[in-house]
């Protein structure tokens, strides 16, 4: 990395051709590390991006900082709405939440209600996005907090002014009392100027009193998935050339949306923000594998 949070663009084609001027800001709410590699690693593998994260037990925190590079940043605090909430220990970690289990809706499925058995209940204090100091903005938002997706939104204030990409957990059939369902937030996210991309994860459930072989089979009952949604790129006018570019290097490196990414580069190269071939010098990176 040269100098202080400036991307050393030798680390990829792609970045050459963009010069951004700074690293991907990246804020990770809920961090835990259960479901293997998040979407930023090749960013973060690359240099192109520093990482704000979130993760308020302590034994996950721990496993975080322990492996962390010196572009991550974990604090260990429960983001929300800025109140005091009840933190909601679950049997299987990555089930805890603000937000209390719904018994009735989990004994439809199979082991969930097992693994969302409260273990303990602890008073915390959450913060607001807007009022995190170690954060100066962001183009990519990542929340996994089991149903307190919501809450997030509703103490970001502007800080999401400059964001472009932002991949959340929804819910198909809400798993916690309270829990905003996928439409709710997929309103919230299209009023704030978001549109759908893909479904980068989704999780399927068997309906009990049918079982399968184990306790993950399933056959067609959607639950939950992580849903990527990108500032709206039919109207590209209302991005800056930096956000556009970092929607290029996310779109790019995160999630293999080269048609995206393509639009971004043309946009861009209309504007003069990149050489006028830079679309067709992209083309080449991506038929070479870069």
């Amino acid at each position: 990395m040269k100098g202080d949070g400036v991307p050393d663009v030798t680390s990829s084609q792609l970045a050459v051709l963009l010069r951004p001027e700074h690293l991907t800001r990246v804020v990770d709410i809920g961090a835990n590390p259960i479901d293997g590699d998040p979407p930023y690693k090749p960013l973060l593998a690359r240099r192109l991006c520093r990482v704000v994260g979130f993760e308020p037990q302590p034994e996950a925190l721990a496993r975080l900082d322990a492996a962390k590079s010196g572009l991550e940043t974990y604090l260990p605090h429960a983001v929300g709405d800025g109140q005091r909430r009840t933190l909601h220990i679950c049997a299987a970690s990555g089930m805890t939440s603000l937000l209390e289990p719904d018994a009735h809706v989990l004994s439809h499925f199979p082991g969930l209600a097992d693994w969302a058995r409260v273990l303990d209940r602890r008073q915390v204090d959450t913060v607001a996005l807007s009022a995190v100091p170690e954060i100066d903005g962001i183009e990519m938002l990542k929340m996994d907090l089991q149903g307190g997706e919501r809450a997030v939104l509703e103490g970001a204030g502007d800080t999401l002014a400059e964001t472009v990409c932002i991949q959340l957990e929804v819910s198909f059939v809400p798993l916690y009392k309270g829990q905003a369902p996928y439409g709710e937030m997929d309103l919230a996210l299209r009023a704030r100027g978001f549109i759908p991309h893909m479904m980068a994860s989704t999780s399927r459930r068997m309906i009990l009193p049918l079982r399968g072989p184990d306790v993950y089979a399933a056959l067609n009952q959607l639950v939950e998935g992580d849903a990527v949604y990108v500032r709206n790129f039919l109207e590209p006018d209302g991005m800056t050339a930096e956000q556009l570019k970092h929607l290029v290097l996310i779109a790019h490196y995160c999630y293999r949306s080269f048609d995206l990414a393509l639009n971004g580069l043309h946009h861009l190269a209309r504007r003069g923000a990149v050489p006028a071939d830079a679309p067709a010098q992209y083309m080449g990176i991506v038929q070479a594998g870069g």
